[in-house]
């Protein structure tokens, strides 16, 4: 029982669905429920994707979790690394399957997606600034998929992918600020540790500003009416007050970025529900 318990934990099941709710705004906002078995093939191969993405790279980490986070099931004894890898294979496996069934468009994103993974854990994490791109990369890239898979609309996706992507580098900033001993003792180069951790936090702060200061434009140039500020605007003040809190408290900030990201996303829904509702 430890190790499926241990299994499930390797996947991050909370990240791992939210991952999947970002699919889902992703084809909501494309292309609404115009294609419902689609948008659930694409949801479920983000769930399943994401959860082997952790546990691939619990399985790389496991080295530096021992130092940064000896409660993760490798370190603490519950999972065997060979077991984890092979799990994440299924896992993998499972989601390009679902994914076959989708349009060649979200076939070569997910594709990307999976080559861009694997370069991250095995060549860019430890490279400053590298590596938090990349994430960023994939992290919006759930936007895409979802919209991707059900044929719809692209432009506001890509606006909201932009948004997210930004938003994600910022995270992955003052993660790489909260994890600095750890990444430090195993022989990483983060960008903390390559320049200095306020210097970081600064970086990170411009671009989270960066992401904040465009948030409005899908409301700007016409598309979504006032429900749609009504919710950014709330995470766009949650959002600047992560990246302030981040230099006192990286762990509180990042965890505050995060929930300001899925806010600011749930606006776009909130907005493709229509103007005319909100008027």
């Amino acid at each position: 029982m430890e190790t499926v318990r241990g299994l499930v934990e390797l996947t991050r099941p909370g990240n791992a669905v939210a991952a999947g709710a970002l699919t889902f705004i992703g084809a909501f906002v494309a292309g609404g429920t115009a294609a419902p078995l689609a948008m659930t093939f694409a949801v479920a191969a983000t769930v399943l994707a994401t959860g082997a993405g952790n546990a691939i790279n619990d399985y790389f980490d496991r080295e530096i979790d021992a130092i940064n986070r000896p409660d993760r099931p490798i370190p603490r004894g519950d999972v065997v690394p060979r077991v984890a890898l092979w799990f994440s294979v299924a896992l993998f496996v499972a989601a390009v399957a679902l994914t076959l069934l989708l349009p060649p468009l979200a076939i070569a994103i997910a594709l990307i997606n999976l080559l861009a993974l694997v370069a991250y854990t095995e060549l860019f994490k430890g490279l400053p600034g590298v590596g938090n791109v990349v994430v960023a990369y994939l992290g919006g890239s759930t936007f895409l998929y979802g919209g991707a898979a059900v044929g719809g609309e692209m432009g506001l996706v890509v606006v909201l992918f932009a948004l997210a992507a930004c938003a994600t580098v910022a995270r992955e900033i003052v993660k790489d600020v909260e994890d600095i001993d750890g990444d430090r003792e195993e022989g990483l180069n983060t960008l903390p540790i390559a320049i200095g951790e306020r210097r970081s936090l600064q970086i990170a702060t411009l671009f989270a500003v960066a992401a904040v200061a465009a948030s409005p434009l899908p409301y700007l140039l016409g598309p979504f009416g006032i429900g749609y500020l009504l919710v950014v605007v709330p995470a766009d003040l949650v959002m600047l007050a992560a990246v302030r809190r981040s230099f006192g408290d990286p762990s509180t900030g990042q965890a505050w970025l995060k929930a300001g990201m899925f806010l600011a996303a749930a606006a776009f829904a909130v907005g493709k529900i229509g103007p005319s509702v909100w008027l």
